[in-house]
C-alpha cells in the first residue's frame, strides 16, 4: 500500500501531523508493505526567495491580532507539537518561500533519502535555531541526510532542478481536491486531511487494506487542524 503525503516544511500542522501519522503507521499490523512518498505543497508560493520574515509578525498581520495575541496562537500549536514529544520554538522563527526546500526533498527522494532530509528540515525550522530559508543550513541539512554536498549544491544554484516535480505535485494537490495540507492518500482510494490523532490514521490504515479495491477518494476522518494557502494555520480553540 502507499500513502502519499502533501506537506510544506512552514507548515505545523505538517510537522505534528507526520509525528502523528508514524505513530498510527507503527500499530499498523501490515507496516512494513507501506510505502510512504512525501509530496510538495507551497503555503506561500507568491513570495520571492529571500523575502522572510518572523512567523510572528506574519500571523499579527495575517489574523488582526496583537502580537501578544500571535504569540499565544503559536503557544497553543506549540502545546500540540509538545504532547507529541516534538520540540517546537514560539518564537524566533522565520517564514519565506519554500520551494528550494521541495526542490531539494525531489533530489532527496530520488537518492531514497527523502524522509531523513524532511525529518531534518522538520526539527531546524520548529525547533532549532536554523533558518531553513539559508541555502547553507539547507546544504548543511542535506549532507546530514545523507546526500552528496556537491549534487545539492548544485540543485539549490539551478531553480530548474526538479522544480517540473515541484508543480506536478501540486497539480495533483489540486486534482486531488487538497486545498490545505497536511494531506495523506493512501492507495489513491482514501484521503486524510489534518493533523488528525493516530488512532484515525491506524483506523484509516486499515480500513484502506480491508477495503482495496476502491473506486473513488473517499474522506476518512472529520475536519482537523491544517495550513491553507499564505500560510494561514489553523489554531486550536481552548
Amino acid at each position: 500500500m502507499r500513502v502519499e503525503i502533501w506537506s510544506d516544511i512552514a507548515c505545523p500542522w505538517c510537522y505534528i501531523g507526520k509525528a502523528r501519522f508514524e505513530k498510527g503507521l507503527a500499530e499498523f499490523a501490515h507496516r512494513d508493505q507501506v510505502e510512504v512518498v512525501h509530496r510538495s505543497f507551497e503555503l506561500d508560493p507568491s513570495r520571492a526567495k529571500g523575502d522572510t520574515a518572523p512567523v510572528i509578525d506574519m500571523l499579527a498581520r495575517k489574523y488582526g491580532r496583537s502580537r501578544e495575541e500571535a504569540v499565544s496562537m503559536e503557544a497553543d500549536v506549540a502545546a500540540n507539537a509538545q504532547a507529541e514529544g516534538l520540540g517546537y520554538r514560539v518564537e524566533g522563527r522565520d517564514h519565506g518561500n519554500t520551494f528550494d526546500i521541495h526542490r531539494l526533498l525531489h533530489l532527496a527522494k530520488a537518492r531514497g533519502r527523502q524522509d531523513e532530509l524532511l525529518t531534518l528540515a522538520y526539527r531546524a525550522n520548529f525547533a532549532e535555531e536554523r533558518s531553513v530559508y539559508d541555502d547553507e543550513v539547507l546544504l548543511a541539512l542535506a549532507v546530514e541526510a545523507g546526500l552528496d554536498a556537491g549534487e545539492a549544491r548544485s540543485v539549490l544554484a539551478d531553480p530548474d532542478a526538479y522544480a517540473d516535480d515541484v508543480r506536478a505535485d501540486e497539480r495533483e494537490a489540486a486534482e486531488l481536491g487538497a486545498s490545505a495540507v497536511p494531506f495523506f492518500v493512501l492507495d489513491r482510494r482514501y484521503g486524510i486531511s489534518g493533523g488528525q490523532p493516530s488512532e484515525v490514521f491506524v483506523q484509516a490504515l486499515e480500513q484502506a487494506w480491508k477495503d482495496r479495491p476502491a473506486t473513488a477518494l473517499t474522506p476518512v476522518g472529520g475536519d482537523a487542524e491544517a495550513c491553507g494557502p499564505d500560510g494561514a494555520c489553523e489554531v486550536p480553540r481552548n
